[in-house]
């Protein structure tokens, strides 16, 4: 997998902004839920499942257009640790329950036993389905890629298949 999840997220990302926010200011500040999320996931790398992560994230209390703040931090089996913040961008499908979900995050990897990713900084891209429950809590399967962005010679990328929970904190 390559930068394809970034590019998506860019793509749709802003044609929802242009389509939806612009007539009221493209990146308008607007309020927005804070939300917890609970995230398990299996790791892959170089067509291997080597592991599980943990990742805990958070989204703050207001949105620009359609993109929210959030950060994160995983842990996998293996001691690494990433660390990151970026935007959120989340879209309802229609009247149902059910949303589209993406993310992109700048952040720090520290290697422990798990693979070399060829440097410290990693860019992490996401997209997800969700289903969104009445309590304002909701589930989100999604496949994320991490990788360096070819910033290092040596950049071999890591995906993780999950399953998230969040739950809004308002």
């Amino acid at each position: 997998m390559d930068g394809t999840l970034a590019m998506i997220f860019a793509i749709v990302g802003l044609s929802d902004m242009v389509l939806n926010d612009c007539p009221t200011g493209c990146l308008a500040e607007r309020p927005a839920d804070r939300r917890l999320s609970f995230q398990a996931s299996g790791v892959q790398f170089q067509d291997d499942w080597i592991g599980s992560e943990l990742v805990l994230g958070y989204e703050y209390d207001r949105r620009f257009g359609p993109f929210q703040p959030l950060a994160s931090v995983s842990f996998t089996e293996e001691g690494d640790v990433w660390i990151g913040g970026g935007v959120k961008w989340r879209y309802a499908l229609g009247q149902s329950d059910f949303f589209v979900d993406g993310s992109f995050q700048p952040g720090l990897w520290a290697r422990n036993d798990g693979p070399d990713l060829g440097g410290v900084l990693q860019f992490r891209s996401a997209l997800g389905l969700g289903y969104a429950f009445t309590d304002q809590s909701a589930v989100v399967v999604s496949f994320d890629h991490r990788s360096n962005g070819d910033t290092q010679s040596v950049n071999p990328g890591l995906e993780t298949l999950s399953i998230q929970y969040s739950m809004t904190l308002d």
